[in-house]
C-alpha cells in the first residue's frame, strides 16, 4: 500500500516518523511531504521537501510578523496546488493528513484530493492549536473541515467526546494509540534521597497552554520551609513571552530556574534524568509527546487532570493530578511530594510499570493499516 502522509511544517516531525517506520514495517510505502530539514533527521523515511521553499534563505522569520505570515501563507497555497498536481499523477492508496495548518486554504483543495485516494486525518488537538490567541487564523475552519475526512484518528476519549459534540460521525472516528518518540530503553526508578532538594522539571517547546506562569504561581504559594527544599527548572525553546518568567526567576532566587533554547536529545535526556519530578501544568492538551518520553524516565508525574494525563496516569499511583489552572493544587501537590520521599520511589516503580504497556509503533502500525483498509474499502463501490 502506498501512503503520501502530509505535515507542511512537520509540526509532529518525531511522530511523523515512528508512524512512517512502523508503516515501513508492515509492507507499506510511504512518503512524507513536508517543508526541508536536514537529511540526518529523517533517516530511511522518504521526506520530500514540498512545501515552503521559496521561503527557504529569504530570512522570513526575521520580517515583520503580518509580513511574513502572508508570505507564508501564500506559499502554502502554493505547495497545496503542487501537492494536488504530484498525487493525482501519482495516485497512492491513501493520502494521510498529520496536520492542516491554514484550514481555510487547504479546504479547497480536499475535493481534488478525495478523488485520488480516500483521506485520512490525525487530529492531534480536538482544541484547535490549544487556544492560542497567536494562531486565530489557523483556527478558523479547524474542526469544521473535519468532517471532509473519510477518518480521523484520534489518541484519547476527551477527543471522541469533543469531536462528537461538534457533529463528527462518530463511526469516522478511530481512537488510536501514542506511541514513544524515541528509541531508548526505560530508565530504572531512581535512587531517592531525602535529604536533598526536590528538582521538578517542566520542559518543552514553551506555549501559553503549557502552564510555565502558574508552576511559577504555585511556587510562590508554598510555604517558605517547603519552597527552601525545592529546586524548579523551567527548559525548552519558548514559542511565546519570557519576560515575566525572568523576572519570576530573579525574584525567587535558586529556587527557579529557566533555560530558553533549543535543546538536542541528548540533553534532554539529562535534564531528565537530574530530575525528581516532571511537571505538567497544562492548561489544555489531548495528547504530548513530552509525556510519552516522559513515562520512559521512571519519574513520577505532577500533571492537570486532561486529555492523555487523565487518560493514562493514575492519580496517587503515577503521580499527582490536579484540575487544569488550579494554582492552590498544584502548589499542594509539589508539597506532597517534597514531604514524601517513598511515595515518589512508589510512583517511579509504577511509572516504569505504565510505559512497559505502551503499543509499539509496528502494532500501532497495524492498527493504522487496518483503518486504511476499511476507507478503502468503504470507497470501492462509489468508485466502482
Amino acid at each position: 500500500m502506498r501512503i503520501a502522509l502530509i505535515d507542511p511544517s512537520l509540526f509532529t516531525l518525531p511522530y511523523d516518523l515512528k508512524l512512517a517506520q512502523g508503516l515501513q514495517q508492515v509492507g507499506c510505502a510511504v512518503d512524507l511531504f513536508g517543508k526541508a530539514v536536514p537529511g540526518e533527521q529523517v533517516g530511511a523515511v522518504p521526506l520530500r521537501p514540498h512545501f515552503y521553499g521559496e521561503l527557504a534563505g529569504l530570512g522570513a522569520e526575521r520580517w515583520p510578523a503580518g509580513l511574513g505570515k502572508a508570505a507564508k501563507g501564500l506559499s502554502h497555497l502554493r505547495g497545496m496546488w503542487r501537492l494536488a498536481e504530484i498525487l493525482e499523477r501519482e495516485r497512492p492508496d491513501i493520502i494521510h493528513f498529520q496536520w492542516l495548518p491554514l484550514p481555510i486554504v487547504d479546504r479547497a483543495f480536499l475535493a481534488r484530493l478525495r478523488r485520488v485516494a480516500p483521506l485520512i486525518v490525525t487530529a492531534h488537538d480536538s482544541e484547535p492549536f490549544n487556544g492560542n490567541a497567536g494562531a486565530a487564523l489557523q483556527q478558523v475552519g479547524a474542526l469544521d473541515i473535519l468532517a471532509r475526512f473519510d477518518r480521523i484518528i484520534i489518541h484519547t476519549e476527551q477527543s471522541r467526546r469533543r469531536l462528537t459534540a461538534q457533529g463528527l460521525a462518530p463511526e469516522r472516528l478511530r481512537k488510536i494509540a501514542h506511541g514513544f518518540l524515541d528509541d531508548d530503553e526505560a530508565a530504572p526508578p531512581p535512587a531517592v534521597d531525602p535529604a536533598a532538594p526536590v528538582r521538578f522539571l517542566l520542559f518543552g517547546k514553551l506555549k501559553p497552554y503549557k502552564g510555565a506562569d502558574l508552576l511559577v504561581e504555585a511556587l510562590r504559594r508554598l510555604d517558605p520551609a517547603i519552597r527552601a527544599q525545592v529546586e524548579v527548572l523551567i527548559a525548552g525553546k519558548p514559542y511565546m513571552e519570557t519576560r515575566s518568567l525572568e523576572g519570576a526567576s530573579a525574584e525567587l532566587g535558586g529556587s527557579l530556574r529557566c533555560d530558553f533554547r533549543f535543546f538536542a536529545e541528548a540533553e534532554m535526556r539529562a535534564l531528565f534524568a537530574a530530575a525528581d519530578v516532571l511537571v505538567f501544568p497544562y492548561r489544555e492538551i489531548d495528547m504530548s509527546g513530552v509525556l510519552m518520553a516522559a513515562l520512559k524516565t521512571a519519574r513520577p508525574i505532577l500533571a492537570s487532570r486532561i486529555g492523555g494525563f487523565a487518560e493514562l496516569l493514575e492519580d496517587g499511583r503515577h503521580g499527582v493530578l490536579v484540575a487544569p489552572g488550579d494554582v492552590d493544587a498544584l502548589a499542594a501537590g509539589m508539597t506532597r511530594l517534597v514531604r514524601e520521599p517513598e511515595t515518589r520511589r512508589a510512583m517511579a516503580a509504577a511509572v516504569t510499570d505504565l510505559a512497559a504497556a505502551i503499543p509499539s509503533w509496528q502494532q500501532i502500525a497495524q492498527s493504522t493499516l487496518s483503518l486504511y483498509r476499511q476507507a478503502i474499502a468503504e470507497r470501492l463501490p462509489a468508485v466502482a
